[in-house]
């Protein structure tokens, strides 16, 4: 009863830790496209809602079912190996297992990030625009640009 919990434990743990992981990550995306902004002297601001851009991209289904796969084997593959570990030994593995989980997510979303940076560039210099930020940190003001690189990073 005793190792069942444990196991329990463990398997509750990695999905906790996998969650707050997914949270830092979107939080980050968040906040990604305000450094891209370049403060020019020109006032033609524009602004992005990079949420929603990132959620719409035709390639994050296929890297987010891709990282759902990685955790279900990361977690069949610690399940079977920790069975007859010390907890120290367990604890070990489990950060090692982490750390490649966040290494793939990495590069999951990388190649992502990397094509919306260029597509708000891209519109961004089209209309004649000299600094981007994200909608999110706007109380008033700037040309919204958010459906026009959404089409953009769709193509």
């Amino acid at each position: 009863m005793i190792t069942f919990q444990k196991k329990s434990v463990k398997i509750i743990s990695v999905l906790i830790a996998l969650v707050f992981v997914g949270s830092v990550v979107a939080l980050a995306l968040t906040q990604f496209g305000s450094g891209m902004a370049s403060a020019a002297g020109n006032s033609n601001v524009g602004t992005v809602d990079y949420r929603q851009v990132m959620s719409q991209h035709p390639q994050l289904q296929s890297a987010n079912s891709e990282l759902q796969q990685a955790v279900q084997d990361a977690q069949k593959d610690f399940e079977e190996k920790s069975a007859n570990m010390s907890d120290q030994e367990k604890s070990d593995y489990y950060q090692q297992t982490q750390q490649r989980l966040q290494q793939k997510q990495q590069e999951l979303l990388e190649p992502i990030q990397k094509s919306v940076e260029d597509a708000v560039k891209s519109v961004a210099d089209a209309k004649g625009l000299t600094v981007v930020i994200d909608k999110n940190a706007v109380v008033y003001g700037g040309t919204d640009i958010t459906q026009d690189v959404v089409k953009k990073v769709s193509k």
